[in-house]
């Protein structure tokens, strides 16, 4: 299964708020993208031109 995930790729996203009484004081946003060098070269490159 981990095979067939990091040969297509996984988007992981996340936020973290933290706040008190209602203000925000601190936001962190996190996306990563896991994937094998071939895979993303593959995307890199694009389709294969004829």
């Amino acid at each position: 299964m981990l095979d067939r995930l990091l040969e297509t790729g996984v988007v992981l996203d996340g936020q973290l708020v933290l706040s008190v009484a209602g203000v925000d004081l601190v936001q962190i946003s996190l996306r990563a993208l896991l994937s094998s060098v071939e895979a993303a070269s593959r995307m890199m490159m694009g389709p294969p031109t004829p």
